[in-house]
Order: C-alpha cells, then structure tokens, then sequence
C-alpha cells in the first residue's frame, strides 16, 4: 500500500516537473520588442524569388533593464488565423513547446540593445497562405522571455501573402513542349518517307 502511494507520488511530481520545464505560455510573455517588416497589407511574395525585410528592437517605453535576460533573438514567419481554420498542423496553443503558429525560421542572432534589420529570401518549402512575423527573445538557457510582431493581438493586420512553387518549374514545361514538337515533326517525317517508298515501288 506504502509503495502504491509513494509510486503515484513519484509520477504526479514527474508530471509537474514536464509540466514547468516545457511550460511557457505565450499569454505570460512581454510584447517588449517592436518588429516591422518591408511587406505591405496583403502583398503577395513568390517562394525561392522575392525577399523581405524584417528589423527589430525593444521598445524604449520600456524601464531600463527590462532586457537584462535576453541573450538572443529568433525571428519566424507565422501562419494567419484565416490560414490555419481546420488545420490542425497549424494551430496556435497557448504553450509554446505545442504552438504551430510559428513554423519557419527567418533569422536567428545574439540580442543588441540597438536596432537591427535582416534581409530574407522567402524559402521554397514555405506553402502559399497568409502570414506575420514575429520575434522571440530567449535567455541564456534558450527561453522565451519577451516577443514582438508586425501584426496585431488579434493577427489581423499587415499580412501578408506568400505564393508557393507550384510543382511545375519552367524547364521541364520547355521541355516538354520541345519534346511534344520534336514527336509531331518525327511522325511526319515517317509518313512522308513512308509515302515516298509507296510511290517508288508503285512506278517500278
């Protein structure tokens, strides 16, 4: 019986334990940093071609030492609400080790007081919806402490749209009409020939 208790004991203080060290809230985090982005509301970027500008810093109404923690910053493009309706592999929850908001990593940097910009070519994995970005600040054990973003609470402004590949790359439709063209012109060639050698054999 003592053992049956001290074994439930053990697991409820394991469940605990998982429970604070992978327990981050994103409700429990400063919007400290300011983030802006070269995107404008609902302009629309191709995979693998265009390129944005994301820069971030914290923001001075803030009382100083406010970043004392913060050793490094991690920026990622996040998925719109109107992109993740009945997409589970997308879905926002409150805990950040089991949020999917935030998939891509744009930039990643030690954290500096002052100002700072990265110039990004949008991925080709990324796939076409509606998105934000948005900065995490971390500790010196890899914690988010503090965020930012370009768009609202309530993810409802400055988003923008990204257009994926769509599994079609130009060289192989090139191709593809050459080869189409070269079968047509070879097909006729054989007709003629074949026409040609009717004709001789007929007149001998």
């Amino acid at each position: 019986m003592a053992s049956t208790g001290i074994l439930l004991a053990s697991l409820l203080l394991l469940s605990c334990l998982a429970e604070t060290s992978h327990g981050v809230l994103f409700s429990s985090l400063k919007q400290t940093l300011i983030v802006t982005a070269s995107p404008k509301e609902g302009q629309v970027y191709k995979t693998g071609i265009d390129k944005l500008t994301v820069s971030w810093g914290l923001n001075q109404s803030f009382p100083a030492g406010s970043d004392s923690t913060y050793k490094t910053i991690k920026v990622k493009l996040c998925y719109a609400p109107v992109s993740q309706v009945d997409r589970g592999w997308r879905k926002t929850v409150d805990s950040l080790s089991k949020d999917k908001t935030c998939q891509f990593k744009v930039v990643a940097r030690p954290y500096s007081s002052s100002n700072q910009s990265f110039e990004w070519i949008i991925e080709r994995d990324v796939p076409s919806a509606t998105y934000f970005l948005r900065a995490y600040a971390y500790d010196a054990a890899d914690v988010e402490v503090a965020y930012g973003q370009t768009t609202d609470a309530h993810k409802a402004t400055n988003l923008f749209v990204v257009q994926g590949i769509s599994g079609r790359h130009a060289s192989l439709d090139i191709a593809s009409v050459c080869f189409s063209v070269f079968s047509v012109l070879s097909l006729a060639g054989f007709f003629i020939a074949e026409k040609r050698k009717a004709k001789s054999s007929h007149e001998k």
